[in-house]
């Protein structure tokens, strides 16, 4: 065999060999959402946190990013909702002005679809990788800052089937701290690792329909009025929040709040609920567009695809033969057309079909797709355009200023307001 051989049979034994072995899966980078897809959760980035600050008009906020450093020196971390994005609390809907700050919350975020449209600072795609110095540690500020899914403990542990098992509490003067481990309801997994969490005489605890103090717990006996004692893996949910905790502990969590049973939490869900629903009433439902059909004279067939987390008495109210409202929003959900209201300019007609699509719709989508008809269509309502949409019935109130924008406005300052918008004194 010469050396011309030789060498075709080394390219044929590595060719070979390239082509048997199996490719190692890549690892995948942030995702970034596309338009007109609801994004897999899969793919979403997990981190919790103590939320901060809120711009509930806005639909963003800042959120204390936990990591391994010093909680407390962790700098508030700006996150926005995507358009679909849910927030839950209690188990149940809610709006971020339901949540109070300082409660911890869980939080699967993206990339921003378009950067250029970001109400929060846009940064390096491997930003979570990177180490905030200062007893900081990594991932406390990710790019994935655009949410998905915004829950807070009991919605976090409803979701996942978990509860927390109260190991042991220590107890002086009604406050203290106590141990426990978040855990799946059936079990299955192996053991969690426990958590040692504060709570004071202002926790909130809750029985079945009462609203109990500590003091309370410690008169009738289920808690010592001093010192230690086992709780039995006693099954329960929690509030979580953050408060400053004495002993320079890097990072304690407070309890704010214990269900003790599942008529308390239940209770808890249907008030949330129903605040929620009064709010979408009044605000109307948020859908995008999927295709319009154009007429003549302004007539228009508008298909669109309702979004997710609402409660399911608001979906029953969209029904065939029924008139409803359709106007067009901004990304942050604000109404963009109508100078004294979002019926002002307003597309009006009937509801001619609503289909559900068959399985499980994916987190954002409400799986509930509408056609709807109207003689005047608007400008802002087109394929992948956001809109909110109200059965007819639905009362007719007008949002508060900071809510919606003025006609043709696109301005960053009034999709954003700053400090110049406060009276000159």
């Amino acid at each position: 065999m010469n050396q011309l051989q030789c060498f075709r049979m080394i390219i044929m034994v590595c060719l070979a060999a390239f082509l048997l072995t199996p490719f190692a899966a890549a690892e995948e980078g942030p995702f970034r959402p596309q338009p007109g897809q609801f994004p897999p959760i899969e793919k979403a980035h997990s981190y919790r946190g103590e939320l901060v600050f809120v711009d509930h008009a806005n639909r963003r906020g800042s959120i204390r990013v936990e990591g391994s450093g010093m909680f407390y020196r962790n700098d508030p971390h700006p996150f926005a909702m995507l358009p679909y994005g849910m927030v839950r609390y209690h188990g149940a809907p809610a709006d971020l002005r339901d949540i109070p700050l300082g409660t911890v919350l869980h939080v699967r975020a993206f990339l921003p679809p378009d950067p250029k449209l970001s109400s929060v600072p846009v940064l390096p795609v491997d930003n979570k990788t990177k180490d905030a110095n200062h007893n900081r540690g990594a991932g406390i500020f990710p790019a994935e800052n655009h949410v998905l899914l915004l829950e807070d403990e009991p919605s976090h542990c409803r979701r996942e089937g978990k509860v927390w098992k109260l190991q042991e509490i220590d107890i002086q003067n009604n406050q203290g701290m106590i141990v426990a481990r978040c855990e799946p309801h059936e079990g299955g997994e192996a053991e969690a690792a426990a958590e040692t969490m504060t709570f004071d005489a202002a926790t909130r605890i809750w029985r079945g329909r009462q609203r109990l103090e500590v003091a309370e717990l410690v008169a009738e006996g289920s808690w010592p009025a001093s010192g230690k004692k086992s709780l039995d893996d006693e099954q329960v949910f929690l509030g979580i929040s953050w408060k400053p905790t004495p002993g320079g502990v890097f990072t304690r969590f407070h309890i704010s709040d214990i269900w003790l049973d599942e008529t308390a939490i239940k209770r808890a869900a249907r008030n949330q609920t129903e605040t929620h629903n009064a709010f979408i009433r009044s605000r109307w439902m948020p859908a995008w567009v999927d295709a319009v059909e154009y007429g003549t004279f302004g007539n228009a067939k508008v298909t669109a695809t309702l979004f997710g987390g609402m409660n399911e008495s608001l979906y029953a109210d969209f029904k065939p033969g029924e008139h409803a409202l359709m106007n067009a929003v901004e990304t942050t959900l604000k109404h963009t057309h109508g100078a004294y209201g979002p019926a002002h300019m307003a597309c009006k007609g009937p509801i001619l079909d609503v289909v559900r699509m068959d399985g499980e719709p994916p987190l954002g989508s409400s799986g509930i797709q509408i056609q709807f008809e109207t003689d005047l269509i608007i400008e802002g309502i087109r394929p992948g355009r956001i809109v909110r949409v109200r059965p007819a019935d639905w009362p007719q109130v007008n949002v508060p200023r900071e809510e919606y924008l003025n006609i043709g406005s696109s301005s960053n300052e009034e999709r954003f307001p700053t400090p110049a918008i406060f009276p000159k004194y």
